[in-house]
């Protein structure tokens, strides 16, 4: 039966996780198509792995199965999990890696915690039926050994009751939105390097005031006076709002991360120029 499964893991690509993943899923369903969004997520970088997640997976066909393993929490109390949406199915770990697509489901509304699910338009699952899992299961390996193959079965139209019952809530991030200070800076942080070095904050357009002109974009103690609306038009470094409608800073020609030594989870800050 073909259908698309996307990986997304912290695993890199110089070892053979990613491929051990791969001949799991390939051994359950031949047929699957497996597309790869990206396995240089920071090691343990829940937050990056769930921005990254967000960026792409609207793009790909109605009921892709998105497999997603950055799990810190491996061989612990975290439950792993399936959430089922109109559109598509996620496997992942319940640790916050779904806050995007939970918060969408939840009108922009989610909070950090445990988000209650609104079963009419999402519903959860979680995995403890072993039946689907590998015999021999690794306590450092549940991508392999868990996610990979109920991936795959799922991928061969299991039933979603088949793997479990389903639970009433998902865990959220406290990095998925911006928080207001009392003096009024919106301080939010790096979720994301880009291949071009550009920063990619958790802060979006309408978390912004109508006019930035009057804005002071603060990072790594550099300070950046409003928004441009390309890359090319700063000399120096910019701040804008990037394809994915998030806060980026970007420098012209050049790798603003490497040039500021800026790194993921670096705070974030923006400043109105009229207090």
């Amino acid at each position: 039966m073909t259908a698309v499964i996307t990986l997304t893991t912290d695993f890199g690509l110089a070892d053979a996780y990613v491929a051990a993943m791969k001949g799991v899923i390939l051994g359950i369903n031949l047929d699957a198509r497996l597309v790869d969004i990206s396995h240089t997520i920071k090691p343990q970088s829940i937050a990056q792995a769930a921005f990254v997640l967000r960026t792409a997976y609207k793009f790909f066909p109605r009921r892709t199965i998105h497999l997603i393993v950055v799990d810190p929490g491996v061989g612990i109390e975290r439950k792993a999990v399936i959430l089922r949406t109109p559109e598509v199915d996620f496997v992942a770990p319940d640790n916050g890696v779904l806050s995007y697509i939970i918060d969408e489901y939840a009108g922009g509304n989610a909070v950090a915690g445990r988000q209650p699910l609104d079963t009419a338009r999402a519903q959860a699952i979680e995995i403890t039926n072993r039946r689907y899992w590998l015999s021999d299961v690794s306590a450092t390996f549940h991508g392999r050994d868990i996610f990979a193959p109920v991936a795959a079965h799922l991928s061969l139209g299991t039933p979603l009751a088949e793997f479990g019952d389903a639970i009433p809530s998902l865990a959220v991030l406290p990095a998925l939105k911006p928080r207001l200070e009392p003096d009024g800076t919106l301080t939010g942080c790096v979720l994301h390097i880009d291949n071009f070095g550009n920063l990619i904050t958790n802060i979006r357009k309408p978390d912004l005031p109508p006019d930035t002109t009057g804005i002071t974009v603060e990072v790594k103690s550099r300070l950046i006076n409003g928004l441009a609306k390309t890359y090319a038009e700063s000399d120096g470094l910019c701040a804008l709002i990037g394809s994915s409608g998030h806060l980026e800073v970007a420098l012209k020609n050049g790798n603003a991360a490497a040039y500021i030594n800026a790194e993921v989870d670096d705070q974030v800050k923006i400043r109105s120029n009229e207090e």
